[in-house]
């Protein structure tokens, strides 16, 4: 069975803060932090999109590409592989920013030894359930809200990940969790559910 899987906060551990704030510091910028747990780097900071896209072009793309893979990840996706089931790396990560996001999220998966079959980036968090849909994908795991309840939407099972960004609106996904290991049991029993019927 294939299970889409999202990359940046569901995969991995993405600091928008720190390494915006030294560039904002080292060139003299104006801008002011507004909202520490913001999911969307825009809105970390007062900047406009052209500011987020001077940064990172300037380097902070490494806020993505040097960013921890989550406790529990690759252990749970190998052991998913190892039972015949197929990972799709679902990512909105879009030219605009990363150039090549397959290539880029594939070194950013290697360098980690998180398993994987496809990648499939530069998808609209909004489209994802759709392209579950159309793709035959049951399972989505993200942490995206927008993403989760567009999935609902479209009748695919969808787990969110569950941080300080979406926690005030969790209850509104069916299925979540706050770590692999919680993702994982919820897993096992949808994949028994799905396997019935």
């Amino acid at each position: 069975m294939k299970i889409a899987v999202d990359l940046d906060d569901t995969l991995s551990v993405v600091d928008r803060v720190t390494r915006a704030s030294g560039y904002i510091e080292r060139n003299g910028l104006p801008f002011k932090l507004v909202d520490e747990n913001a999911h969307a780097l825009v809105n970390v900071f007062d900047w406009k999109i052209g500011d987020v896209l001077d940064f990172v072009r300037a380097g902070g793309i490494t806020v993505f590409t040097d960013a921890e893979a989550k406790r529990g990840a690759r252990e749970v996706l190998t052991a998913l592989r190892k039972a015949g089931h197929e990972i799709v790396v679902l990512t909105a990560r879009q030219r605009e920013w990363f150039v090549n996001p397959e290539k880029v999220s594939r070194d950013w998966l290697e360098k980690r030894r998180i398993p994987y079959d496809e990648i499939v980036a530069d998808v609209p968090f909004a489209e994802k359930g759709k392209y579950c849909k159309e793709q035959g994908i049951p399972i989505l795991i993200d942490d995206s809200l927008t993403t989760c309840l567009s999935a609902q939407e479209a009748g695919v099972d969808a787990i969110l990940m569950v941080d300080k960004h979406n926690l005030a609106r969790a209850e509104e996904v069916r299925y979540r969790a706050s770590s692999w290991k919680q993702i994982a049991g919820i897993l096992n029993v949808l994949l028994r559910t799905i396997k019935r019927n």
